[in-house]
């Protein structure tokens, strides 16, 4: 069995709140956090984890406000930085959960549902720290190195906020057509569900799966100039997932 740690968190905001109310219900301990306009300086003292919980832009500045302590792990959260941010820090780690987190409530049952989380660590004493973190909360964990990092970070932004973007697009023109966004909410479901069995090449259906132009056609024939960029530029991926070349737009009309 894991041993219980003691966590000091800074940033108390929907990230650190949310880790703040997972680990509690896991059973650790947690001292007051910290947050905007207190002394930094002994935030590492006293604590088996010291999390910096700010937006990744201010992990680097906030790191470096805190004096080290021999032995405590600092770790940050963010999905884009390595460790290089948490310098001067001897023991550091960095570990993100791979879900949004909306809300501290939401997101504290988010964390504990066996979520997957992207560590990195600077040795041995820090990863087992991380790993503790991420089994204290059911999860599960695989490792990103520094250098890789952004790559993975601009994955997991296309996988989340495009996909929301990408359904603005659909809340859109539901409404156009007059049929309830919920109605193609059942869609979506199905095609992750399929996507997650089979893989995005095998879970594609449509037109450009069945290299029907003509219903292309018609589709571009029908949306607002507005939304065709949008449409285009996933018609155009929809046929390189599947090997075919979509024709030019001037072949479309």
């Amino acid at each position: 069995m894991d041993a219980v740690r003691s966590v000091r968190i800074i940033g108390p905001g929907r990230a650190g709140g949310s880790l703040a109310a997972a680990l509690a219900n896991a059973g650790w301990t947690l001292v007051p956090p910290l947050g905007r306009g207190d002394d930094l300086a002994a935030a590492a003292e006293g604590v088996d984890v010291l999390v910096i919980a700010t937006p990744d832009s201010e992990v680097e500045r906030v790191a470096r406000e805190v004096e080290p302590a021999e032995s405590t792990t600092v770790i940050h959260l963010a999905g884009s930085l390595g460790l290089g941010a948490l310098e001067p820090h001897p023991i550091r780690a960095a570990v993100h959960p791979l879900v949004s987190l909306p809300d501290t409530a939401t997101g504290a049952r988010r964390l504990g549902s066996g979520i997957w989380f992207a560590v990195a660590a600077s040795g041995e004493r820090a990863a087992q720290i991380a790993g503790d973190l991420v089994r204290a909360l059911n999860g599960r964990s695989f490792s990103v190195p520094d250098e890789l990092r952004p790559l993975y970070h601009a994955t997991a932004s296309v996988a989340s906020n495009h996909f929301v973007a990408l359904m603005g697009q659909v809340a859109r023109l539901a409404d156009l057509a007059g049929v309830p966004l919920a109605a193609y909410l059942e869609l979506v479901r199905s095609t992750f569900e399929n996507v997650a069995a089979l893989g995005p090449e095998a879970a594609l259906t449509g037109p450009v799966a069945r290299g029907d132009w003509e219903t292309v056609r018609a589709h571009q024939r029908a949306l607002p100039a507005e939304e065709l960029p949008a449409y285009d530029c996933m018609a155009a991926e929809a046929a390189r997932l599947c090997g075919r070349h979509l024709p030019p737009p001037d072949h479309l009309t």
